[in-house]
């Protein structure tokens, strides 16, 4: 029997540890690396990111806002990442980034002028997104820009199938996804007969948290955060807000 865990940390650890490189941590699928780059160069321009500043990006994913501050020539720039596996990719580009939950962020008060957290937040336990949005206010500097990008504006259906039996799952990879996720998880299950280790599987494409417009702006409103303004991203179901830090 396989079971279905949307365990999000769990599935970032497992990604890094299979990552060819580190450009399949952007978790938007190597295919769709000048994607993430546009999403990125869009980001740079909406914070007006300058050498001035100090930049904090909770969950960077591929680093690649990291590498843009440094072509920029920010004053700094860390990244925050779940897993302690995913840190150590990244590291290996040169990048400063650190282990750390976006609910319990080890960086001090008032420490950066921008801080972006994009496509992050639905992920996030809904539990958890009060304190993530305490702490991103938190360590921002007063009138910093905060970008919070892809918030979910409504629940959204799981886009990943699930299915009856093993063979329903090899025959679905093989059809729509190739040989090489085929035979991927086909290794995985060996490995699972194996070892008689549980079959489970992470997908990572579940959701947490999802807010209308009205109700997240008054939920960052509530941590010290100003609206500046906001608007669909890339993805039609979700919007790109862009605050400032109260004096």
């Amino acid at each position: 029997m396989i079971t279905r865990s949307d365990n999000y940390v769990e599935y970032c650890r497992q990604t890094a540890k299979h990552a060819r490189d580190v450009h399949d941590l952007a978790l938007r699928g190597r295919d769709q690396q000048e994607v993430t780059k546009v999403i990125h160069q869009h980001i740079v321009e909406a914070v007006e990111l300058r050498p001035e500043d100090d930049l904090v990006d909770v969950g960077c994913g591929d680093g690649i806002l990291l590498r843009m501050a440094g072509e920029i020539g920010v004053h700094s720039a860390v990244g925050f990442l779940a897993t302690e596996e995913e840190v150590a990719v990244v590291r290996r580009a040169g990048l400063d980034v650190r282990q750390a939950l976006s609910d319990h962020l080890p960086a001090a008060d008032a420490s950066a002028s921008v801080v972006v957290c994009n496509c992050v937040l639905p992920v996030v336990p809904r539990e958890k997104i009060p304190a993530t949005l305490h702490e991103i206010s938190r360590i921002a500097k007063p009138h910093a820009r905060i970008f919070l990008g892809e918030v979910s504006v409504a629940e959204e259906p799981d886009p990943t199938p699930r299915f009856k039996s093993r063979r329903e799952m090899l025959s679905f990879l093989l059809h729509n996804r190739g040989l090489r996720a085929w035979f991927g998880m086909l290794r995985r299950m060996i490995w699972w007969q194996i070892t008689a280790k549980p079959a489970v599987i992470l997908p990572g494409t579940g959701i947490s948290f999802f807010a209308a417009p009205d109700e997240f702006v008054a939920m960052a409103g509530a941590v010290g955060m100003e609206i500046l303004r906001y608007w669909e991203s890339d993805y039609p179901t979700r919007n790109n807000y862009l605050f400032r830090k109260s004096a």
